[in-house]
């Protein structure tokens, strides 16, 4: 049973920097992509970071060069760093194990990947 617990969301101005970790259990880590997506209000979820079991990263674009995710310090651990935060970035930020790394949410639904989410943890950006 996959089990994932965000923390580090808050609020910042903008500019500032925030870093979130997602604890994760219950799984094999080779057997799955780890990822960050995120929901505004009245907006789609969106991918916005993922990394592979071998490391390899992908980024959406609108966060390119501001965030970095990286399996954390602490084993099993997945963070995001987000910098130069923007307003457009308030969101509740989910973290997600899923059995194929894409963040294209048409590609999630077509090609039926599994994924588990956190409870989400919100950042708000003034």
């Amino acid at each position: 049973h996959v089990q994932l617990v965000e923390s580090g969301g808050g609020s910042v101005q903008a500019g500032g920097s925030l870093r979130l970790s997602c604890a994760v259990s219950g799984y094999t880590y080779n057997n799955y992509c780890m990822g960050w997506f995120r929901q505004a209000p009245g907006k789609e979820r969106e991918g916005v970071a993922g990394i592979n079991s071998d490391g390899s990263t992908t980024y959406a674009d609108s966060v390119k060069g501001r965030f970095t995710i990286s399996q954390g310090n602490v084993n099993n651990t997945v963070d995001l760093q987000m910098d130069n935060l923007e307003p457009e970035d308030t969101a509740m930020y989910y973290c997600v194990a899923q059995t194929y790394c894409t963040l294209e949410m048409a590609a999630i639904k077509a090609l039926g990947v599994t994924q588990y989410w956190g409870q989400g943890t919100q950042v708000t950006v003034s």
